[in-house]
């Protein structure tokens, strides 16, 4: 099984790499004894993140979540970078394929699949549900300093 690899660290900053994207069908996440999920990697604890938890999966043609699920306190966006698939929360379902977002509550009853003849490549970030009090780039600061390459 393929692990995630460190690049680079610093006292305010962790950088992985979880491969090519085609690369993705080595990772399997172990649920329980005996059961995994095939292409799914985390990297929220590779990255030390205090705020967030990332993930990476590929789904082969006609692969998918295989169950529904909820969360108790985090909201998830659903980032769809290749392939096409349907989406279910709640009982709806609709079709996406790259370039789709899907934000999804907590309470939100969710699952995935591949409807596709390619493999289907998605990133998911989950953080805690009403935690963020800043718009776009209101965060941000832009420094003086020069940018050094």
């Amino acid at each position: 099984m393929k692990k995630v690899e460190k690049v680079a660290s610093g006292a305010n900053f962790a950088a992985v790499t979880v491969g090519k994207t085609e690369e993705l069908n080595q990772y399997a996440l172990p649920l329980a004894p005996g059961v995994e999920i095939p292409g799914k990697v985390f990297v929220g604890g590779d990255l030390q993140a205090t705020g967030a938890e990332m993930s990476f999966q590929q789904f082969a043609p006609g692969g998918s979540v295989g169950f529904l699920h909820t969360h108790k306190t985090h909201e998830e966006l659903y980032i769809i970078l290749g392939g096409d698939g349907e989406f279910q929360v709640d009982g709806q379902v609709f079709p996406v394929g790259e370039g789709s977002v899907v934000r999804v509550s907590p309470a939100g009853r969710r699952s995935l699949r591949n409807t596709g003849d390619s493999p289907m490549t998605m990133i998911c970030i989950q953080y805690k549900a009403a935690s963020f009090d800043a718009g776009d780039a209101a965060d941000g600061e832009i420094l003086p300093d020069q940018v050094v390459w």
